[in-house]
């Protein structure tokens, strides 16, 4: 006999997608609180950022991915391609857990972060090809009420489980929630009928970089995303090394990490509803201007307090500040698709693998820069912050007025993904490329 399949759209449905989704941010998260043993166990200096490079490299591999398993999960669905990636994350977080310098887990986390844009991306493909308008939106926002247990609790329960076990025991945690996922996930049906696949060529991919690259408001809400990206990777790499060695509450990092993470989950809730009283334009300037104005704040507080501010202090700036950059990431998401309807697909593959890889590669400077005080990290955000607000507001055309139920749908979708890459994982233009079809 079959075996029975979830009811789409039902609960085990929506638990069965947020764990898809979860899986990148749990990769990150979860590991987060071992980063003081393995500094100790790979030789580095207490202060040392070079554990950092774990994170890096997971999103290099994540942004990567996005170019393999969207595309050819048009063409051979998704259940195929969602095993696929499952297979290549339990291989990389297996080899990670079993090696013995910095230098091969880095390697590793690499292989490990392209197999998590597999469950990532294709849980989001499978809801967007069951669902629309009214429906999806609510789906997405019953997914994001999920996910965010996991951010929330994820560094609480490394911590717990290296009172027990060794540190690598956060390595192989992530390995048995993919095996266990992989068993529950064939209950999942496969969403992408055989008659609406359609094949994939290197000259659709050429034909999405041409329009893209000859679009302004595409162009410019990309590097704002990228920017957005870099002070988000930013504070997930320098969050453990701050909290320890400014402020010395390495024993409280997971308690802290998890309260920010409620904080960036109302942000992106907040935003969802915003956008159907203000509009897209408005929303998106106004939150550009809260943003860089919170930035600036983070920097002033670093400067007058030598880059030593009471810890409640750097808590409640980040508690602003933090928000507002994960609201402005889907309403720049939903901004950039918008004039792509033509090339959806490519186009938010080769924006989410440029914003994705371009913000890691941002977030790794200021991680490298940390001095023992917090002015790197408060000065790079406002770098960073300051040219998305500078791009949003000047340089960009305000986007074109398009539907409000068109827009609340879109923004919704992509929220969700914006909250996960805010806490762990990446949010990128392409998470929410079918709706962008009906804005035009």
């Amino acid at each position: 006999m079959a075996r029975r399949k979830v009811e789409v759209g039902g609960k085990e449905f929506v638990a069965l997608i947020a764990t898809c989704i979860a899986m990148a941010a749990m990769s990150i998260d979860v590991m987060l609180p071992a980063f003081p043993d393995m500094r100790h166990s790979f030789g580095l200096a207490p202060d040392s950022t070079e554990v950092s490079r774990i994170i890096t490299t997971f999103f290099f591999g994540l942004a990567l991915g996005q170019l393999f398993y969207g595309p050819l999960s048009d063409r051979y669905g998704r259940k195929r391609l969602l095993y696929i990636g499952l297979g290549v994350f339990v291989a990389g977080a297996a080899a990670s857990a079993t090696m013995t310098t910095l230098t091969g887990l880095v390697v590793c986390r690499f292989v490990w972060g392209f197999g998590a844009a597999g469950p990532r991306s294709l849980a989001l493909a499978m809801v967007r090809d069951t669902h629309e308008g009214d429906r999806m939106a609510r789906t997405m926002s019953h997914v994001m009420a999920t996910f965010i247990l996991v951010p929330v609790f994820a560094p609480g329960l490394g911590s717990a489980l290296m009172t027990v076990f060794p540190w690598r025991v956060v390595l192989w945690l992530p390995v048995m929630a993919a095996v266990g996922l992989a068993v529950w996930a064939t209950r999942l049906p496969e969403t992408l009928p055989v008659a609406r696949r359609r094949s994939v060529s290197p000259g659709a991919l050429v034909d999405a970089a041409r329009a893209v690259a000859g679009n302004r408001q595409a162009l410019a809400f990309g590097l704002a995303v990228t920017c957005l990206f870099g002070a988000m990777t930013s504070y997930i790499g320098s969050s453990e090394i701050i909290i320890d060695e400014v402020f010395g509450q390495s024993h409280h990092f997971a308690v802290i990490f998890g309260l920010l993470a409620c904080t960036l989950g109302i942000g992106s809730l907040a935003s969802a509803r915003l956008v159907m009283r203000l509009g897209l334009a408005r929303l998106v300037r106004n939150g550009a201007l809260h943003a860089v104005s919170a930035a600036g704040l983070l920097a002033v507080v670093a400067l007058v307090t030598g880059g030593k501010p009471p810890l409640l202090v750097f808590c409640l700036c980040l508690a602003v500040l933090l928000p507002g950059v994960t609201s402005l990431v889907p309403n720049c998401n939903t901004a950039a698709m918008a004039p792509l309807p033509h090339v959806a697909g490519m186009a938010a593959a080769i924006l989410g693998t440029v914003s994705t890889g371009g913000g890691a590669l941002l977030g790794s400077l200021v991680d490298d820069a940390f001095d023992g005080t917090i002015r790197p990290f408060a000065f790079g955000l406002l770098a960073y912050v300051g040219t998305a607000g500078f791009v949003i507001l000047v340089l960009a055309r305000p986007p074109a007025p398009v539907d409000l139920a068109d827009v609340e749908d879109l923004t919704e979708t992509a929220n969700a993904v914006a909250l996960s890459m805010s806490l762990g994982d990446v949010a990128t233009p392409g998470e929410a490329l079918e709706p962008t079809e009906r804005l035009q």
